[in-house]
């Protein structure tokens, strides 16, 4: 079974994804620097930490959800407002200068190393996973399954991701530079929307 509203989950992560961010910003450093090849190890340590986040967050709370309705829909009005902090901070954000500076010795779990903090750490990953994913779960189902569907889409989706940022690096790069407001601006009236639909559509 699919999970709840599956195809709004799928919109909301991959306009999470084509906004640069702390992961995308260290893979496309590391893909000029040292070659699309060793970002393979940054972006699967990224997604390690990102199913280990998850899967803290949905196998403590689940059944806390499904006992207690109320609090769903609570989570469901801070994830709409999570959602539209996220909007306006991508809306004000500027895109930052890609450091240059090489290292020459640097070990694939090294590269591991740095995805897996770089996301482990990151404040709206923690934010994103128990405000955003139990809204697309139903508790009172088999929730494992719909747990499986949503984090393999999003580590897949996620890693996709963080591979086509290193191959377009230096395109994608000048294009945020020279127009900086456009994607943020779109990115940011997406994410209104979406917020707005989660309103109308999922209700507890």
């Amino acid at each position: 079974m699919l999970p709840l509203n599956y195809f709004l989950f799928l919109q909301i992560i991959l306009f999470l994804f084509i906004t640069p961010g702390p992961p995308r910003i260290v893979i496309v450093s590391y893909s000029m620097n040292y070659g699309v090849q060793k970002c393979i190890w940054t972006a699967l340590g990224d997604i390690s930490a990102n199913i280990l986040q998850a899967s803290l967050v949905i196998f403590v709370i689940g059944s806390f959800f499904s006992e207690n309705p109320t609090f769903l829909n609570i989570f469901k009005w801070i994830g709409v407002a999570y959602i539209l902090y996220l909007a306006f901070d991508i809306y004000n954000s500027r895109p930052k200068e890609v450091n240059s500076s090489k290292e020459f010795s640097k070990s694939f779990f090294s590269f591991f190393k740095d995805g897996f903090l770089v996301a482990g750490t990151s404040p709206k990953a923690w934010m994103f996973f128990p405000l955003i994913f139990p809204q697309f779960i139903d508790f009172n189902e088999n929730y494992l399954i719909q747990f499986l569907i949503l984090i393999t889409t999003y580590v897949v989706l996620d890693f996709l991701s963080l591979i086509g940022y290193a191959l377009l690096a230096q395109k994608l790069i000048t294009w945020i530079n020279t127009k900086p407001r456009t994607i943020n601006t779109i990115s940011a009236s997406v994410l209104v929307i979406i917020a707005i639909i989660i309103v109308v559509t999922q209700q507890y």
